[in-house]
């Protein structure tokens, strides 16, 4: 690929990211994705032929950069409790830049699970890595026995809550304010990191 045809598909996820925010798979036309970037359509059917392949694409960037990433960082020898915060920093952050993947992720679970599985595992997300390096933390007796999965489940799901129902949550408690929800977010890092740890940890 020359760096012509690199800028341009990097223009063109941009674009895709953007529209993809505010519309959803469903409600986003290649049309629009392709003015957003600057281009006639014929080119963005090009380079990605269709918007699955597209939205495909914008999915796996999104994560690309952050699993080998994570993966790299549980295999290290820092603190199992040093290992969630950064894991749950990490992951809202990239929820941040990329706030169409939860929906996304939701809506696509009951249309198409399959897909969201393929292109979990695709960008290479393991579960079994974290699942035995919890485990091997319960056989020290670093943390309270725990169901891997269940601690997994929990992490995530506080960390993605937010997102997902933003829409209330930002009418009910911030008066629609888009500045505080940011500042809320950026204190979720360090709620969901205190409340997991002092919830598995052994006093």
């Amino acid at each position: 690929m020359t760096s012509k045809d690199k800028n341009t598909e990097l223009k063109i996820l941009k674009a895709a990211k953007e529209v993809f925010i505010v519309k959803g798979l469903e409600g986003s036309r290649m049309q629009e994705i392709a003015d957003t970037a600057g281009i006639n359509k014929s080119l963005l059917h090009y380079y990605f032929r269709t918007k699955d392949n597209l939205f495909d694409a914008v999915f796996k960037d999104a994560f690309f950069s952050m699993i080998p990433r994570i993966a790299k960082m549980f295999e290290s020898d820092i603190s199992i409790f040093n290992k969630i915060e950064i894991f749950v920093n990490d992951y809202i952050d990239m929820i941040v830049q990329n706030q169409y993947l939860p929906n996304f992720i939701f809506h696509e679970t009951n249309r198409n699970p399959e897909k969201v599985v393929f292109l979990l595992k695709d960008v290479g997300l393991n579960p079994m890595l974290i699942i035995d390096i919890f485990n091997e933390e319960i056989k020290k007796g670093n943390i309270k026995p725990i169901d891997p999965k269940q601690l997994i489940i929990n992490i995530v799901s506080m960390c993605v809550f937010p997102f997902v129902a933003k829409p209330v949550m930002k009418g009910l408690f911030f008066n629609n304010n888009e500045k505080e929800f940011k500042i809320f977010i950026e204190e979720r890092k360090k709620q969901v990191t205190n409340f997991i740890i002092n919830a598995i940890s052994i006093k």
